[in-house]
C-alpha cells in the first residue's frame, strides 16, 4: 500500500475558492460542487461563528481588550453602517488566518472547495496560481431584498436589540458595502465576478462557477 502523505501547502494550493456577499448562494454552489465533483466542502461562516471563539478571546487579550462582548446595541443600533463595514473588513484578515489553519489542517484526496463571505480576494490572491481558482458571488440588489424577504436567517437578526428595525437596517447597509468592496477587491486581481439576480436556478449558477475553475476543478489544474 503506498503511503499517503500529508502536506498542508499542497492542500491550500489545490483549494479552490467562492467569495463575495451575503445571500449570494455560495454555500449552495460549494455543495452543489462538491457533490458533482467529490470534493470536500469548507464553510467558512459556520467554522467563524462557531470554532473561532478561542482565537477571539486569545486576540481580545492580546489587545488589551475586553473579553465581554459589546451590548447589542452598540454593535448594531448606535453606529452607521459605514462604521460596521470598516470594523468588519479590520477584522477579516485575523479572521481569515483562523480560517487557513482549519484549511492546513484538512486533508482530502481531491481539491477543497471553501465558501464565505470572509474570503476575501485581496486576502486569498497570494494563494493563488491562477485567478480561476477564485470566483465571487455577489447578489443583485432585486435579489438581496428577496433573501432578506424569504430567507428566515437574512430576515431576523436573532439579537434583541432596542431597536429591531434600525438594526436590521445598518446590518443590510454594512453587508452592501462589504460586497461591494468584494467586487472591487475581485476587479483589482482579475478574479471572476458573478452577480447572482434570481433569474436562474442555483444549478446554473454552479454551472457558470464551473466553467470559470476549468481544468483547477476537474483535477489536472
Amino acid at each position: 500500500m503506498s503511503e499517503q502523505t500529508w502536506n498542508p501547502s499542497e492542500i491550500l494550493r489545490r483549494t479552490l475558492w467562492i467569495g463575495g456577499a451575503q445571500w449570494a448562494g455560495k454555500s449552495t454552489v460549494a455543495r452543489i460542487l462538491a457533490h458533482r465533483h467529490g470534493l470536500t466542502a469548507y464553510h467558512y461562516d459556520y467554522h467563524d461563528a462557531r470554532g473561532h471563539q478561542d482565537r477571539r478571546i486569545a486576540r481580545r487579550v492580546a489587545l488589551g481588550q475586553s473579553l465581554q462582548d459589546p451590548p447589542p446595541d452598540t454593535v448594531w443600533v448606535h453606529t452607521t453602517p459605514e462604521a460596521m463595514a470598516a470594523e468588519t473588513l479590520a477584522g477579516f484578515p485575523d479572521r481569515f488566518d483562523w480560517a487557513l489553519d482549519d484549511l492546513r489542517g484538512l486533508y482530502s484526496p481531491r481539491p477543497i472547495i471553501a465558501e464565505g463571505w470572509g474570503l476575501r480576494p485581496e486576502l486569498v490572491a497570494p494563494l493563488l496560481d491562477s485567478p480561476h481558482r477564485m470566483v465571487v458571488l455577489v447578489p443583485s440588489e432585486d435579489f438581496r431584498r428577496h433573501q432578506l424577504n424569504t430567507l428566515p436567517r437574512a430576515a431576523a437578526m436573532g439579537i434583541q436589540t432596542s431597536d429591531p428595525a434600525r438594526a436590521q437596517a445598518n446590518r443590510v447597509a454594512r453587508d452592501r458595502l462589504v460586497a461591494e468592496d468584494a467586487v472591487r477587491q475581485a476587479e483589482a486581481h482579475g478574479i471572476r465576478v458573478i452577480e447572482v439576480d434570481g433569474s436562474r436556478a442555483a444549478f446554473a449558477v454552479a454551472d457558470e462557477v464551473t466553467e470559470w475553475f476549468g481544468e483547477a476543478l476537474t483535477g489536472t489544474g
